[in-house]
C-alpha cells in the first residue's frame, strides 16, 4: 500500500498546523470584533431610572461605557487657534425614558474659573447637536439655514444653551432647559449635561429615540488662555440612538473567518482520508 502524499499535495501535518493557527486567531479575534463599534459611534445606554446621573462621578456612571473622542484645533481664524492643550475627552451618554444625561471628561491639571483679572479665562466645554437631523450641519456652528444648538458649560458656574446659525451668531434661549453639574478631581474634568428629550420651545433640539443623532465637542483650556474660537474641537460623531446597525459587518467578518475554519478543516479530513485508503 503506498503511504506518502499526492505530489503537491500538503502534508497533513502542515494543514494542520495552518488550522491551529486560523483556529487560534480566530479565538483571539472574536471578542474584539464582537466589542467592535463602527468608527463615530457613541454608545447609549437605557436606564430605567435616573438615579444619580447628574451627578458626575455618580455610582450610575459605571454602567455606562465611554468613547474615547480625539479632539484638535478648531482651525478658527483667530490668534493662536492652533495652540490648544487638550487632545481627547471622554464620551458617555444614558438615557432615560424622558431625559438624556451626556458626560464629557478630559485632563486638566488646574481647575480655572477665576476670570477677574484681564488675562484670565476659565475652563469650558460645549456640546453641539442639529436642530434638524434630516441633514448634517457645517461643524463650525452650523450654518443659517441648518443651525444647531449649543450646551455650554463654563468653570465660573454658568450653564447656557444656545442657537447658532454659523461662527459668530449665537443668540441664547430665554428659557434654558439643559442643567449642567461639574467636578474637577485627579487632575480632570467631568462635566454632566442634561436635558428632557422633548424639545420645549421652537428651534431647540427634539432627542429621537428611534434614530441616531449627530453630535460634536468643544474644550477650552482657561490657563492656555483659550477661548471663543481657540479651543480643541472633535469631528461629527452620532449618537447611537437608532436601531442597531453596527452588528451585520462585524458579524460577516466572524462567519469569514469560521468559513476559513471549515475549509481548512475540511481539508484536513479529506487528506487524512486519502492516506488512510492509499489512494
Amino acid at each position: 500500500m503506498r503511504t506518502d502524499a499526492l505530489p503537491g499535495a500538503p502534508s497533513e501535518r502542515t494543514l494542520a498546523a495552518v488550522l491551529a493557527l486560523v483556529l487560534v486567531g480566530s479565538a483571539a479575534l472574536a471578542p474584539m470584533l464582537v466589542d467592535a463599534r463602527p468608527a463615530y459611534e457613541v454608545p447609549v445606554t437605557y436606564q430605567t431610572e435616573a438615579g444619580d446621573l447628574q451627578e458626575p462621578t455618580g455610582d450610575a456612571w459605571g454602567e455606562v461605557p465611554a468613547a474615547s473622542i480625539p479632539l484638535s484645533s478648531a482651525g478658527a481664524g483667530v490668534p493662536q487657534a492652533s495652540n490648544v492643550t487638550v487632545e481627547q475627552a471622554k464620551f458617555s451618554v444614558a438615557r432615560t425614558d424622558d431625559r438624556l444625561y451626556v458626560r464629557v471628561s478630559w485632563r486638566d491639571a488646574t481647575a480655572d474659573g477665576d476670570t477677574d483679572a484681564v488675562r484670565e479665562f476659565a475652563d469650558a466645554v460645549a456640546v453641539q447637536v442639529p436642530v434638524n437631523h434630516s441633514s448634517r450641519p457645517p461643524l463650525a456652528m452650523g450654518s443659517s439655514s441648518n443651525p444647531v444648538n449649543v450646551w455650554y458649560w463654563t468653570a465660573t458656574g454658568d450653564t447656557e444653551e444656545l442657537l447658532a446659525g454659523g461662527p459668530g451668531s449665537t443668540t441664547e434661549f430665554e428659557q434654558s432647559s439643559v442643567r449642567a453639574n461639574a467636578t474637577h478631581a485627579d487632575g480632570r474634568w467631568h462635566v454632566v449635561f442634561s436635558r428632557p428629550l422633548a424639545a420645549d420651545q421652537t428651534n431647540a433640539t427634539t432627542i429621537p429615540t428611534d434614530r441616531d443623532v449627530d453630535v460634536a465637542l468643544a474644550v477650552w483650556n482657561g490657563s492656555n488662555m483659550e477661548r471663543s474660537g481657540q479651543k480643541s474641537t472633535s469631528e461629527w460623531y452620532y449618537l447611537a440612538l437608532g436601531p442597531d446597525t453596527g452588528g451585520p459587518p462585524y458579524e460577516a467578518i466572524l462567519w469569514s473567518v469560521a468559513g476559513v475554519a471549515i475549509v481548512f478543516t475540511t481539508l484536513v479530513t479529506v487528506e487524512g482520508v486519502r492516506r488512510t485508503r492509499g489512494d
